[in-house]
């Protein structure tokens, strides 16, 4: 290689890093990024302190990271790279069959997923009341099928076996089997880790036939698609940018149905925020599941005209968000409590507001890492 040609790529190079660093210092930092649906790390200030313990350095590496310009193309460009030498999984997530993502299971921390088991059999000894539980398959296990072939993936059914060998003070129902029942339809959305409307329906059926109730038929329900362009949570932290969107269905009209959120001010003081069945804002939005009741609460309560119908109250995940409408058709009232906003004694809450049943409801995936159960057996 000749000297001349060395400091031509010597130069190159050099001016390919002037060009990022001009880039990164005239273009405005970005607060939100919209397609990774998360705020974005903001230039940090220096102290002494932070100097000294590497904090600041930490955190400005992130900063250049979040900031780099054109991040959402170079993540593209990854992804697409790994594709194409022959790759089959991105940042934990797997290119799938039929344009799916689908995040890798990987097998639970099994103390924290028993100490969470016995949190719940605490809580329903509390009660007072019957208490139900399911967890929810995610779609790793219901559609395995769609997964690369030996691609590692641990099994969300032998959580579920475990719940219900280990549970005693409950009354355990199986979601499992009718979602391994309809896993040839869509039932999960391709994009994002919840169960799109249909497959909230078929869990419904399956609380239904727990509870002694039955069901409305789907045929009593006519499907209104609400959105044809929904990219959901595994497509922001996938890097992939060359599947097809996601759509959103809705079937339960919301005439009648009112909903609050309960939370505080800066003073302590209760505030309640009213809500929707269906906050169609959020359409408009990267993170169009939070059109189900407006997103994430601590607290939320919904209201339906059927005044003599039992009240339910339910410890959930955003799983739940997406079939709480159905739900409206048997009961007068639904509470919605999530333990990692809502530090409220549960069992004090249920004896307040004269509640006949309740339910602990979550994906397997979000009850085998949640560090927040403890509350609900306070």
């Amino acid at each position: 290689m000749s000297k001349r040609y060395c400091i031509f790529l010597s130069a190159l190079f050099c001016a390919f890093l002037g060009v990022f660093l001009v880039a990164g210092a005239v273009m405005p930092d970005r607060t939100f990024s919209q397609i990774e649906n998360r705020e974005l790390a903001q230039l940090p200030t220096p102290t002494v302190k932070t100097v000294l313990d590497g904090t600041f350095m930490s955190n400005f590496e992130t900063y250049t990271v979040d900031q780099f310009p054109g991040r959402d193309a170079w993540m593209d460009l990854k992804a697409r790279t790994e594709r194409a030498m022959g790759k089959q999984e991105n940042n934990n997530v797997y290119f799938c069959k039929e344009d799916t993502l689908i995040t890798r299971f990987d097998a639970p921390d099994q103390q924290l997923l028993t100490t969470n088991l016995g949190y719940v059999d605490q809580f329903a000894q509390k009660a007072g009341v019957p208490v139900y539980f399911s967890l929810i398959p995610g779609a790793a296990d219901i559609w395995s099928d769609r997964l690369p072939e030996g691609a590692p993936n641990a099994s969300q059914k032998a959580v579920i076996d475990q719940a219900a060998s280990t549970l005693k003070n409950v009354q355990i129902y199986d979601t499992y089997s009718v979602m391994s029942a309809h896993s040839g339809e869509d039932i999960y959305y391709r994009t994002d880790h919840h169960w799109t409307s249909l497959g909230a329906y078929y869990g419904y059926t399956a609380l239904m036939e727990a509870l002694g109730m039955t069901p409305v038929p789907m045929s009593n329900y006519t499907k209104t698609t609400v959105s044809e362009d929904f990219y959901g949570t595994i497509y922001s932290s996938s890097g992939v940018r060359w599947v097809k969107p996601d759509v959103i269905d809705t079937y339960v009209p919301d005439t009648g149905i009112t909903v609050v959120s309960h939370t505080y001010d800066s003073k302590g003081n209760p505030v309640e925020e009213p809500r929707s069945l269906y906050d169609t804002s959020f359409l408009s939005v990267k993170d169009k599941y939070s059109m189900f009741l407006g997103g994430n609460q601590a607290l939320g309560v919904v209201t339906t005209p059927h005044t003599d119908a039992p009240k339910l109250l339910i410890i959930r995940d955003s799983y739940t968000d997406s079939m709480v409408p159905f739900l409206t058709a048997h009961f007068s009232e639904i509470h919605l409590i999530d333990p990692r906003y809502s530090k409220i004694s549960v069992a004090d809450y249920i004896a307040e507001h004269d509640i006949d049943e309740a339910l602990v409801l979550y994906s397997v995936s979000n009850f085998a890492t949640d560090k927040n159960l403890v509350w609900i057996s306070r």
